[in-house]
């Protein structure tokens, strides 16, 4: 429902921001990895995740698009709630938690607080194929101008298609026809894959 929110910062705290947008506040709650990117600026853009529940409607808001994404595949495990998963994302930094999950470092998961033994061998379970999925690069934002090679690529993961497998049909398919358009070449890649 809501991509992000841009506008001054009324209010600071490790835990949550009021942000003043178009002159009203929204009470976002923040990890400290986010707060740690905040805290000396006066206007900031926020990535939103908006939880509803049925006594809650809460936004939490993020630096960075990639962080967000962490956090939506975290509160997708069954027994990690959007709190919890702020907890997560507070403890260690994004890329740290990735790497725990894709590497299946239980143990460093575990000493999360909040976090037990059967909950962080879920989360790698659950997230592990995931992650590796996406590849390295899922927690740089995706909003950036890409070519049509890295478009139709991301196309084709968010599809559900192995990267590694992708690339190589990308490749094969741009030999023989170079000046393809985005559509084109996912349509190829489709029919190879």
């Amino acid at each position: 429902m809501y991509e992000y929110l841009n506008g001054k910062l009324a209010y600071k705290a490790p835990t949550h921001v009021i942000l003043d947008v178009g002159g009203i506040g929204y009470h976002v709650h923040i990890s400290l990895h986010t707060y740690a990117q905040i805290k000396d600026s006066e206007q900031c853009k926020l990535y939103i995740s908006f939880q509803v529940r049925e006594d809650a409607h809460t936004l939490f808001g993020f630096a960075e698009e990639g962080e967000r994404r962490l956090f939506e595949h975290l509160i997708s495990v069954s027994g990690i709630g959007p709190n919890t998963g702020r907890m997560i994302l507070s403890s260690i930094t994004p890329e740290e938690i990735q790497a725990a999950i894709i590497q299946g470092n239980v143990p460093l998961i575990q000493r999360i607080k909040g976090i037990g033994p059967k909950t962080a061998q879920r989360m790698v379970l659950e997230l592990q194929d995931k992650l590796k999925k996406q590849g390295p690069d899922a927690l740089i934002a995706t909003y950036k101008q890409q070519s049509i090679p890295e478009e139709a690529l991301s196309a084709l993961v968010m599809l559900g298609f192995v990267r590694a497998q992708a690339e190589k049909v990308l490749a094969n398919i741009l030999r023989g026809a170079p000046g393809l358009t985005v559509e084109a070449l996912i349509k190829e890649a489709l029919k190879k894959l």
